[in-house]
C-alpha cells in the first residue's frame, strides 16, 4: 500500500510482493528491484529466511553437482570419439547405428541398462535409472544417456529403479570418494568379471565399429590420431560439462597418464567383440581397404619403395592363402581362427619380400646396390634402377628427424589439462587466479627462453612420410626398377638371390611368453633391424610385433623345407 509508483512498463499502481520481498506488478507481473523495508517482522522476517535457506540449498546443489553414473561419462567420451572420427571422414552412420547398438549391447549384457534386475539382488553392481527419486532434483537436466541419438522404438532404459533409489542413498557415503555415484562400486574386483569399461576400451569399441564399416582406417591410424590430439582421448575429462564433478576415484577411472598401447587396445577390442557375442564380421575382401594387397600398396609408397614391388608382394598374398575372406575376417569368440591385424600383417610382407629380393643379411644387398649403382651409370634410357644403398641413406635421414620429433613432442607434452579441477564454488576462484599465474609464468618464461609458440597442428593424414616423382633432388624410389636384381625364369621373373634365412626355425607357445618369437637386436643384421624400425615408427609399434608376423609368414611360405635347420641363419633354397 505505501509504494505507489508506476509501474515501468504498464503504467499501473497495482502492486504485490514476492517470497522475496521485491515489488511485482499484478498486471503485468513485472518484477522491480525495489523491496519493502520490514516492518512487521512476525510477519515478513520468517518469509525472508525461509527464502534465504531455500536459496543456500540450491547453491549447495549446484556446487555439487547433478548426479551421474560411470557408464554416463564413458558414454559421453564415446560420443565425443564418434563424433571426432566423423570429422575426419568416417561414414556417418558409426555413430548412431553402428557404435551406439555396441554401447547398448555392452550395457545390456553388463546389466548397467536394458535388462530386468532379478528381485533381490544387492547393490554390487552398476545401473542406470531415467527417473530420479530426490525430491529436489531438478527436471531440467537431461540425462546424458539420450546423447547418441538413442531413438524410443528401439527400446527404453529397463532398469530397477529400487537399485537406482539405493545408490543414490549410499551417494552421500561414496561422494567423499568420488564425484559420479557409483564412482567406488565401479572400481570393486567383482566388476571384473563382467568386463569393465575403461578409457583404452573406448578406443577399442571406436576401432570395432571401424572394422565393422571396413572403414579405410587401421588401428595405428587410429592410435596416431589419438596421440596427436585429433581424436579426444588424453586429458578427457576437462570436456565434462560442469554439473558432472569428478573427483577421487573418478579421476583413477577416467584420468589417462600413458599413450594407448596397440596390443592391449587390440586385445581388448577382441574380448569386447566376444562378450558383446558379436555374429561374424561383413568379409575382408580384395576390394576393401584392409586387405593385404591395398594395404601393402599403402605403406610401399609411405616407405618410399619401388611400385613393382607390389607384384612381389600380391605374389606372397596368395602363395601362402593370406587374402581369403575366411582369413581375415574377424569371428568373434572362434578361437580356431588366428585374429588378424591388418596393418602388421601388410608390413610383415614387404619386409619379407625385402627378404626374398635383397637378403638383408648386411652383405647382399649392398653388393646388389653397387651392381645397380654401375648400371646407373651406363644407362641412359628407360627408368633408373634400385638402389638399396641410396635408399637407405635418404630414408634413414627422413626417419632419424621425424623420431627425433616425435620423441621431443612426447617430452613436451604436458599431462595436466588446461582446464582445471576445482570442486567447490569456495575454491574455484582461487584455482581459477593460480592457473592464470602459472599461465602467465610460463609464457614470460618463454619469451625469455626465446622459445617459439607451437604451430596449429595440420589437418590429420594417413600418410606421415611423403614422396613426390615431381622432386629433382632424386629421393623418390617409386618408379625405379627391379630389373637389375630380378631374371627370367620359364616365363617368369625370379630374383637373382637363390638363399634365404629364417629369423627363426621353430615359433613359441604366444600364450606363455606371449610372443611367436624372440627379438633382439643384436642377433639379427642391421639391414633387417632398420627396415623393421621403419615400419615400427610407421605403425607405431615395437619391433618385435612386426618380428612375430615375419616368422608367422615365413613358416607358412617354407613349411615343407623347415626340418634339421637348427640355427636362425640357415640357408633355404627357395
Amino acid at each position: 500500500r505505501d509504494f505507489n509508483e508506476r509501474c515501468a512498463q504498464c503504467s499501473e499502481v497495482n502492486w504485490g510482493l514476492t517470497d522475496g520481498g521485491r515489488f511485482y506488478c499484478r498486471s503485468c507481473h513485472n518484477v522491480t528491484e525495489r523491496t519493502r523495508e520490514v516492518v512487521n517482522t512476525d510477519f515478513i522476517s520468517n518469509t525472508r529466511v525461509q527464502t534465504i535457506s531455500k536459496s543456500l540449498r540450491k547453491q549447495e546443489k549446484t556446487d555439487k553437482g547433478c548426479e551421474w553414473y560411470v557408464c554416463e561419462g564413458f558414454q559421453l567420451v564415446l560420443k565425443k570419439q564418434a563424433e571426432a572420427l566423423e570429422a575426419l571422414g568416417v561414414c556417418p552412420q558409426m555413430k548412431d547405428e553402428i557404435l551406439c547398438n555396441f554401447w547398448r549391447r555392452y550395457l545390456q549384457k553388463s546389466k548397467q541398462a536394458y535388462c530386468n534386475r532379478p528381485a533381490g539382488e544387492t547393490v554390487k553392481a552398476l545401473s542406470v535409472c531415467d527417473s530420479s527419486t530426490d525430491v529436489d532434483s531438478e527436471p531440467e537436466t537431461p540425462s546424458l544417456l539420450h546423447f547418441l541419438s538413442l531413438s524410443e522404438s528401439e527400446g527404453d532404459l529397463q532398469t530397477d529403479c529400487s537399485f537406482a533409489s539405493s545408490a543414490s542413498k549410499m551417494s552421500e557415503s561414496t561422494s567423499v570418494c568420488s564425484g559420479s555415484v557409483d564412482g567406488s562400486l565401479y572400481l570393486m574386483k567383482n566388476q571384473k568379471e563382467k568386463l569393465r569399461m575403461t578409457m583404452p576400451m573406448t578406443l577399442s569399441l571406436c576401432y570395432m565399429a571401424l572394422l565393422w564399416l571396413r572403414e579405410p582406417m587401421t588401428l595405428s591410424d587410429l592410435l596416431r590420431f589419438v596421440v596427436e590430439g585429433h581424436i579426444p582421448y588424453l586429458n578427457f575429462f576437462q570436456h565434462f560439462p560442469e554439473k558432472m564433478k569428478l573427483c577421487g576415484l573418478d579421476l583413477k577411472i577416467f584420468y589417462v597418464e600413458s599413450w594407448p598401447v596397440y596390443e592391449e587396445v587390440y586385445k581388448k577390442m577382441l574380448e569386447l567383440a566376444a562378450f558383446l557375442d558379436l555374429p561374424r564380421f561383413p568379409d575382408i575382401t580384395d576390394s576393401c581397404f584392409l586387405h593385404p594387397d591395398m594395404l601393402c600398396m599403402k605403406y610401399l609408397m609411405e616407405a618410399n619403395l619401388p611400385d613393382e614391388l607390389h607384384t612381389w608382394t600380391c605374389r606372397v598374398v596368395k602363395k601362402i592363402c593370406i587374402g581369403e575372406a575366411d582369413f581375415l575376417t574377424l569371428v568373434p569368440g572362434n578361437k580356431s581362427t588366428r585374429n588378424v591385424k591388418y596393418d602388421v600383417l601388410a608390413a610383415a610382407v614387404i619386409v619379407v619380400v625385402l627378404k626374398l629380393l635383397f637378403l638383408l643379411d648386411d652383405h647382399y644387398e649392398w653388393l646388389l646396390s653397387d651392381f645397380a649403382g654401375e648400371r646407373n651409370k651406363n644407362n641412359k634410357e628407360g627408368g633408373p634402377y634400385f638402389e638399396f644403398k641410396k635408399w637407405y641413406k635418404v630414408i634413414k635421414c627422413s626417419l632419424d628427424v621425424e623420431q627425433k620429433k616425435l620423441d621431443e613432442e612426447r617430452a613436451k607434452y604436458l599431462w595436466r589439462c588446461e582446464k582445471p579441477l576445482f570442486y567447490s564454488a569456495k575454491n574455484k576462484s582461487k584455482v581459477l587466479k593460480r592457473r592464470q599465474m602459472v599461465v602467465n609464468l610460463q609464457n614470460q618464461f618463454g619469451k625469455l627462453s626465446g622459445s617459439v609458440r607451437p604451430a596449429e597442428k595440420p589437418h590429420p593424414s594417413s600418410f606421415q612420410l611423403s614422396w613426390s616423382e615431381e622432386n629433382t633432388d632424386g629421393n623418390c624410389f617409386h618408379g625405379h626398377s627391379l630389373k637389375g636384381i630380378l631374371q627370367e625364369k620359364r616365363g617368369l621373373l625370379t630374383a637373382m638371390n637363390p638363399d634365404y634365412w629364417l629369423c627363426t626355425v621353430k615359433l613359441c607357445n604366444e600364450k606363455e611368453c606371449g610372443h611367436l618369437a624372440h627379438y633382439r637386436e643384436v642377433d639379427f643384421p642391421q639391414s633387417y633391424h632398420f627396415v623393421l624400425r621403419l615400419f615400427s615408427f610407421l605403425l607405431r609399434i615395437q619391433p618385435s610385433s612386426i618380428h612375430d608376423e615375419v616368422c608367422v609368414i615365413e613358416h607358412k611360405l617354407f613349411n615343407k623345407k623347415l626340418c634339421k635347420k637348427p640355427r636362425y641363419n640357415t640357408v633355404l633354397r627357395k
